[in-house]
């Protein structure tokens, strides 16, 4: 664990740095949001927040692999690791391009499929589908689809949701700390090697989401942008990916003597991306829905996201944004406890964290008015 917490330590405080320096780059190349009637922020904000978070992530894997923990004790792990961050720079150098000159959505999504490519070409996809008491292993034409697809439906979730002051990155810090939670866990019960590529991108993943709310809560001084969301959602999607490949299913089913008892722990490796980012899902499946319906490109913006409606509520900027956070723990972590304890140890755990959510509601942003007053 130790090894985790100096990854973690490494990847916020790279970030936290390069940040400023990615912010006089955006502003000397122009790289900033312009002010348009669907924004919520007042004034011309420098982009660059991917950049940043992306030498992050690089400095965090660096070290990572100069640790004898993570980087001799398991070498598919650091395989794994360096085709994600592959992928993860070439889908950042898009979201810069886009930042700079803001690419129609069929260009960008043409690089978010490429991108999701290079990380199939090298070995990192999915290798099995569970179903009830069976598992059906996927050749090479559906391996790359599902993990496609699924890299592609992340990392445009997380850029749909990307509409206020350090919502995106919170909302996938909350996100990557469950999952690393549950990843630990799972190999500690399954007694498998605690070097895994999922647990150390995703402890990553959260140093360097909170490395850049410093500078990107509300009043942000600078923006993510395309290159900082459609990075941190792929990173999280490739995360559940190699998690399968650590894990197969008869790993997953040892100790289990109904075989149709094993199909839960064995599909949430699919599933939990769209569990712990439930927020930016809904938020996107919401979206695409309301524009197709009004005769609208699916990638048009408007300002109805779930956000928007909340500020329209009444909720001050930073009291929309705390409150999604609780929302998306809420859901992130309860999916987790719901996979890992069963009966009333899952029950007093969801309560809590009901419980939890709820405080945060009604206290953060409270604590928050006070400490801006």
């Amino acid at each position: 664990m130790r090894e985790y917490l100096a990854v973690f330590g490494i990847a916020v405080g790279v970030t936290y740095l390069l940040a400023s320096i990615a912010r006089l780059v955006a502003v000397r190349f122009g790289a900033q949001a312009r002010v348009r009637e669907r924004d919520v922020h007042a004034v011309p904000t420098p982009y660059f927040g991917g950049p940043a978070m992306l030498g992050g992530l690089l400095a965090a894997t660096l070290v990572a692999d100069r640790m004898p923990f993570l980087g001799t004790a398991d070498p598919t792990a650091m395989h794994d690791i360096r085709a994600i961050v592959a992928g993860g720079a070439l889908i950042c150098v898009v979201g810069i391009i886009d930042d700079l000159i803001e690419l129609d959505a069929l260009t960008k999504f043409a690089g978010q499929v490429l991108a999701g490519v290079v990380v199939v070409s090298m070995g990192v996809q999915f290798v099995y589908l569970p179903l009830p008491g069976t598992f059906i292993g996927l050749d090479q034409a559906q391996a790359m689809l599902l993990t496609i697809v699924l890299i592609v439906g992340t990392a445009n979730a997380v850029n749909f949701v990307d509409g206020l002051d350090g919502l995106a990155a919170g909302i996938v810090a909350i996100g990557a700390v469950a999952f690393f939670v549950y990843a630990f866990i799972l190999a500690v019960e399954n007694g498998e090697t605690r070097a895994m590529a999922a647990a150390m991108l995703t402890v990553a993943l959260a140093g360097v989401c909170i490395g850049i709310l410093p500078h990107n809560f509300f009043p942000a001084k600078m923006f993510i942008g395309d290159s900082g969301s459609m990075l941190i959602g792929f990173v999280m999607a490739c995360s559940s990916i190699s998690l399968t490949g650590q894990f197969p299913p008869s790993s997953l089913a040892q100790g289990v003597g109904d075989a149709d008892a094993s199909f839960l722990p064995a599909l949430l490796p699919l599933i939990l991306p769209f569990t712990v980012l439930a927020v930016p899902f809904v938020d996107m499946i919401l979206a695409v829905f309301r524009r197709t319906r009004e005769g609208r490109s699916p990638f048009s913006a408007d300002k109805e996201h779930l956000h928007h409606r909340l500020l329209e509520l009444g909720h001050s900027h930073p009291q929309a944004v705390l409150t999604m956070y609780a929302v998306a723990g809420l859901v992130a972590f309860g999916s987790v406890v719901m996979s890992l304890l069963s009966g009333w140890e899952s029950i007093v755990a969801v309560a809590l964290l009901i419980a939890g959510a709820a405080a945060a509601v009604v206290f953060a942003p409270k604590f928050v008015s006070r400490v801006g007053s």
